[in-house]
């Protein structure tokens, strides 16, 4: 089946097929970087958090937002501000079409900091994962929608083995019921709960406590994503159960990253 020729909801497999389009251009080339490292644990730095603990996201742009933050041209400097202020990871876009992210910001964050680093992309090839390794991420995301609507090169068994294979962490990422039932099958470090709906854009934070009242947690560390904006926010979705949270565009679209992000990570 071709790349681009694969069934699937028409949003998702919009993004899929950015990705592919991506690869097919070299983005995730890995001979440009050589940057592993010993790998650090989100788990851990979540856990060991004495406030929110907060994985902030370099992001330029979106597809629901447009573009979010005109000045790309030093994302590691963005990186260091949102570390010196707070964050226990950072998460950093990789897909250039539509997010405007890159591989190299990647790579210049990681020679700055000194956390976790999240690759944040749309995932469907194992190329990516390469990518994400050489360019000094400890753990990367999968989408579940993406490999239940086969617009993956591969089955998550399979991309969630070589992720552990080439030493990396994985964020399932679900936001349906029946794929958060699905997660015990898979025994990853981190379970994202994504409250938004990657076909319609929409945004619902409720979407983490619904799940979680419905189903429970479990032994599951929870990181609730999207939507989240305000200190009410964050101790609304720690009342629910979430036990870290994932924000770009909240912090993004700030006039003052690094005072957002501390206002953010004192919220508990």
């Amino acid at each position: 089946m071709s790349r681009f020729s694969r069934a699937g909801s028409l949003g998702l497999k919009h993004l899929a097929d950015n990705s592919y389009k991506a690869i097919d251009e070299g983005v995730y080339d890995r001979a440009k970087y050589d940057l592993t490292h010993n790998a650090m644990d989100i788990r851990k730095a979540i856990y060991s958090c004495p406030h929110a603990p907060l994985i902030t996201e370099v992001k330029f742009a979106s597809p629901s937002a447009g573009q979010i933050y005109k000045d790309a041209a030093r994302p590691q400097d963005i990186g260091k501000s949102m570390v010196s202020s707070g964050a226990v990871a950072l998460s950093v876009l990789t897909q250039p079409h539509l997010f405007n992210g890159s591989p190299d910001n990647l790579a210049a964050i990681r020679r700055a900091v000194d956390v976790p680093l999240l690759m944040k992309d749309i995932v469907v090839s194992e190329v990516q994962i390469d990518s994400a390794k050489q360019c000094g991420a400890d753990c990367v995301l999968l989408i579940m929608a993406v490999f239940d609507q086969d617009l993956a090169e591969g089955s998550l068994d399979r991309f969630i083995d070589y992720s552990r294979r080439k030493g990396l962490q994985v964020l399932l990422e679900v936001h349906k019921n029946a794929e958060f039932l699905d997660v015990s099958r898979y025994k990853v470090e981190l379970v994202g709960i994504n409250n938004r709906n990657l076909d319609t854009m929409k945004i619902d934070i409720a979407i983490t406590e619904n799940l979680l009242k419905e189903y429970g947690k479990g032994k599951n560390t929870i990181v609730s994503e999207s939507g989240i904006k305000t200190p009410d926010d964050i101790r609304y979705l720690r009342q629910a159960g979430a036990d870290a949270f994932l924000i770009g565009t909240g912090i993004m679209e700030s006039a003052d990253i690094a005072a957002k992000v501390q206002e953010l990570y004192h919220s508990i």
